[in-house]
């Protein structure tokens, strides 16, 4: 049956595929139309064939095997993680770490307050009722400089009497990257202090304490590809710096783990964490451990609801792609640390993942996918590369190396902000498909600095603007006139742009006449007036609308017509169009409308 069913297709060659291609596209230019461009610069393919496999390695490797391209392990099962803050009541944090444990939560992260010392009775306190063996404890908002959290835990484990073996544990002990976000060099004596928290943990093989944050890089802007490359560097300058120490290697490799963020590229995300698997065994020879966060950089305050649909697609790329252990963020971070609702919504995402999708029990469901393997392969050779010159130039520990990191992470940042200016990336409800009725939720103004890092940032605070004049939002009158196709397109393109802004929009369905359009455009009281019809009406209509409207309202034409030069020599000089920028444009008319 099968073979007869292959008979009645035969096989077509790559040419034949790319003669029609040619065909169809009837001359247009086949690397802009069909070949992608992803942020980090990689070329996609429109398509790709098994052919495209061959040189790709490790495709015969099978799960738990070097360099782990199909999993560190032989299954796919992770560890839900959620985040606790801990807050003046110890007994109140391990209340709810009790009811997540209840409630499908398998890690616990435990962030603390540096300003604070926390010692074995605080433990005792935060841990009461948990089985260690059962859960894994994560512990961040600790340095080098304040250890106490770390050994306060060790001296829990020794009184609990809690078998060294069955202890789950990883630290975000992090001196190269603190000291790289503090724009400084790392200090030795915290090195030293690095090495001693190394060496307490040899008798506990599932305590980690040493985290390469690619998430801190992730959240300001670096692309898939930077993250890893500069993730990897950082993880084997560790093992540098501790073997120079003295430590074993063994150990020191037993001692990193990573962190990494969660973008919004889902099958780059997918083929990122494939990747990381390979580079790290080439590195340090050995599997890595991965816990994944859903990104905070492409989280908005505006229309939050939507986060929560990024988290679930975030959640199913890294579980996709086998990671150990994931925290989705709650959808309302950006304003507060979270709500019992919110936290319970992100822990639903990967718990409906693992018991309702079985996420959990395919490994490596990507592998042979002709599209993924190259993907994979691709971040990988491109992130080697920035990798070796990232060594080159000395790594973290030097000033060459660490200002060169910090000019390529902020040189991706730059792009992406200026990708989602003009609308080449999108975020979902806010430079596209705005709530117009939305307002900011409270909190968000007085935000703190690191809140106003996302990518979201700029439109923000331009929204924030408009919501602040009060009775004086801006409205925007869309006189739609003529083809009613046309005028209607534009019309809710329109809608769309200025709504981005938050300025009050008021829709028209079509005007009998142009008269008839400016009549009720100037009884409506709108600031700004935008034409909306077909680019062959706007030769005379728009000028005859200028005339009327008068020098008090704004009046922008929606479209590039090819007789827009004719408009502006009449003084009509306010274009919208797909090829806007629309951050920039919008911030111009604020300053017009004088807000």
């Amino acid at each position: 049956m099968t073979e007869k069913l292959f008979n009645d297709f035969p096989p077509v060659s790559t040419q034949e595929w790319e003669d029609q291609i040619n065909k169809d596209l009837k001359g247009a230019d086949y690397e802009k139309r069909l070949v992608w461009k992803t942020p980090d610069g990689l070329r996609v393919r429109p398509y790709y064939r098994e052919e495209d496999l061959k040189g790709i390695s490790h495709l015969d490797t099978l799960p738990g095997q070097k360099p782990y391209l199909r999993g560190t392990k032989k299954d796919n099962n992770w560890l839900i993680r959620q985040g606790f803050l801990v807050g003046d009541s110890l007994q109140e944090v391990n209340d709810r770490i009790l009811a997540a444990l209840d409630r499908g939560v398998e890690s616990v992260g435990l962030r603390f307050d540096l300003s604070r010392q926390y010692d074995e009775e605080d433990m005792k306190v935060l841990l009461a009722g948990i089985f260690l063996p059962a859960v894994e404890i994560s512990f961040a908002g600790v340095s080098c400089e304040k250890p106490g959290v770390f050994y306060a835990f060790l001296e829990y484990l020794r009184q609990s009497g809690t078998n060294p073996l069955q202890v789950r544990a990883r630290f975000e002990f992090d001196p190269l990257g603190d000291a790289f976000f503090s724009g400084k060099l790392p200090d030795q004596k915290v090195l030293q202090v690095l090495k001693e928290l190394v060496q307490a943990c040899d008798p506990y093989p599932q305590v980690r304490v040493v985290s390469v944050s690619g998430c801190r890089m992730h959240d300001r802007g670096a692309g898939v590809v930077q993250e890893l490359a500069f993730s990897m560097a950082m993880g084997e300058e560790y093992i540098s710096l501790l073997t120079g120490m003295g430590i074993p290697l063994p150990l020191a490799v037993r001692s990193i783990h990573f962190h990494m963020g969660i973008g919004s590229h889902y099958f780059l995300e997918i083929a990122k964490f494939r990747a990381a698997r390979v580079f790290w065994s080439q590195v340090a020879d050995s599997a890595i451990s991965v816990h994944a966060t859903a990104s905070f950089w492409n989280q908005t305050a505006y229309d939050m609801y939507v986060n929560l649909l990024r988290g679930t697609t975030q959640a199913m790329s890294a579980a996709i792609a086998g990671i150990d252990s994931m925290e989705i963020l709650p959808y309302d971070r950006v304003i507060r640390d979270g709500t019992d609702q919110s936290f319970r919504l992100a822990r639903n995402i990967q718990i409906i993942l693992k018991e309702e999708a079985h996420f959990d029990r395919v490994i490596d469901p990507a592998a042979g996918s002709y599209y993924v393997e190259n993907l994979t392969d691709s971040i990988l050779k491109e992130s080697r590369k920035i990798y070796d010159e990232l060594i080159q130039k000395g790594g973290f520990s030097t000033v060459q190396g660490s200002q060169w990191i910090r000019d390529a992470i902020d040189s991706s940042r730059q792009r992406r902000l200026q990708n989602l200016s003009s609308r080449r990336e999108i975020l979902v409800g806010l430079n596209q498909y705005p709530d117009l009725e939305g307002k900011a939720p409270e909190g968000l103004s007085t935000a703190g600095d690191e809140k106003w890092l996302r990518a979201a940032a700029n439109f923000e605070k331009m929204r924030l603007r408009t919501e602040q004049a009060g009775e004086e939002v801006p409205v925007v009158f869309l006189l739609t006139f003529g083809n009613l196709a046309m005028c209607r397109a534009r019309a809710q393109f329109s809608a769309n742009f200025f709504g981005v802004a938050g300025f009050r929009i008021i829709d028209n369905n079509c005007f009998a006449s142009v008269d008839e359009g400016v009549q009720a455009a100037r009884s409506s009281g709108a600031h700004i007036v935008v034409a909306c019809s077909s680019d062959e009406e706007y030769e005379t209509a728009v000028p005859q609308m200028s005339r009327s409207l008068g020098d008090g309202i704004l009046l922008v034409v929606a479209g590039d017509p090819p007789c827009k030069d004719v408009l502006i020599a009449q003084g009509i000089s306010h274009f919208i169009s797909v090829r806007s920028n629309v951050l920039e444009t919008l911030l111009q008319y604020q300053n017009e409308l004088g807000l």
